[in-house]
Parts: structure tokens; C-alpha cells; sequence
């Protein structure tokens, strides 16, 4: 199945964060990028009709949300499109995305 994975950031969190912090976001994304290629999930082009889930981490514990919840002052600040086998496990992918503390991320299914 087919899913994209939309990362939302909120211009007040990323500023408020330190150089030290964005450098570390930075690290972490890379890794992230590395995981997903190894995992083979980034690849593919079947497709599942599922719902919608948003993840958030305040405080580094990844929240799951049924729905698509991004809030007014959240912008897009990338996505991914991964395929993996349902929506748990795009769940599990997202939760690891470094900028949910920014924001949130959103899972959404892809029909092509």
C-alpha cells in the first residue's frame, strides 16, 4: 500500500530552537532518510483505501491521532511517499520522523 507521509512544522517551534538543535534535527533526518531507504519502503506503487492519521511528539512521545488534525499555523515542510503494508505500519514509520516535535506529521493513503 501506498501512503504519504506530509511533515508539518510550526514557524514558532522551529524558531524558538536552538543551532544546536537544528543541527540535530538535521543528523536525525538523515538517519530517518537512511532507515527508510533500507527498509525498501520507499519504492512501489500499490495502493489501499485507509484512513488518515497525524502524529505529534511534544516532549520526544509520539501521540497518534485519527484524522488529519495539522492545525492553521503548521506549513508543510516536506513529505515522503513510502509503501508499506497498511496503515499500522505507516503508522510506525511516521512515528519516527524527527520534525513531529515541530509539528506533526500526516499519513494519508495514496490511490494512483
Amino acid at each position: 500500500m501506498l501512503f504519504l507521509v506530509l511533515i508539518y512544522h510550526h514557524d514558532a517551534k522551529m524558531a524558538a530552537a536552538t543551532a544546536a538543535e537544528h543541527e540535530a534535527l538535521g543528523r536525525d533526518y538523515g538517519a530517518f532518510n537512511k532507515f527508510l531507504a533500507e527498509s525498501g519502503a520507499l519504492r512501489g506503487t500499490a495502493t489501499w483505501p485507509a484512513g488518515v492519521a497525524t502524529i505529534r511528539s511534544p516532549g520526544g512521545e509520539a501521540l497518534v491521532t485519527e484524522g488529519p488534525y495539522s492545525e492553521a499555523k503548521d506549513k508543510v515542510a516536506g513529505f515522503f511517499l513510502i509503501e508499506v503494508e497498511n496503515m499500522d505500519a505507516a503508522i510506525g514509520f511516521a512515528k519516527r520522523v524527527p520534525g513531529a516535535q515541530y509539528g506533526g506529521v500526516e499519513i494519508r493513503p495514496v490511490q494512483v
